[in-house]
């Protein structure tokens, strides 16, 4: 009976499937018409962004709305700015900058893609964002600062 025993149990165990842990517990996608208006956002964490890379701001204050790569992302670039702000000997200053023209994209639902233009007084920059639904919420996937 011993040998028949383990085959009867076999045929069970095969036909389960595997839990997937983050299907339930990992970040879920949400919907456009489930998210609030992405503009505010969009507008604040660029703004947000050209005062991190400046040295103005502390990088966790968006923490909350960036993904884990972006972070990172920006993590690096702040480092190299403050590099390139210690061997030139330039102190930490606000940046004075001006909103220009914002361009929103819908490539599917529950993504926003947006290039905002931004102007100060010696150059214009383009910062380019993609913001996708999660958890009920918008969070910055990517951030691109040209």
């Amino acid at each position: 009976m011993s040998a028949t025993a383990p085959s009867a149990a076999a045929p069970l165990h095969a036909t389960r499937q595997r839990f997937v842990p983050d299907e339930f517990f990992g970040q879920q996608p949400s919907s456009t018409s489930a998210l609030p208006d992405p503009s505010p956002l969009i507008e604040n964490l660029t703004r947000a962004v050209i005062e991190i890379l400046a040295g103005a701001r502390d990088l966790e204050q968006i923490s909350r709305w960036v993904t884990d790569d972006v972070y990172r992302h920006l993590l690096k670039r702040v480092v190299l700015s403050a590099r390139a702000r210690h061997a030139t000997g330039r102190a930490v200053t606000r940046p004075h900058f001006s909103i220009g023209s914002i361009s929103q994209f819908e490539p599917r639902d529950g993504a926003v893609e947006a290039v905002v233009i931004v102007h100060n007084r010696v150059r214009t920059r383009a910062v380019a964002l993609r913001l996708e639904g999660l958890d009920s919420r918008w969070r910055a996937t990517a951030i691109n600062v040209l």
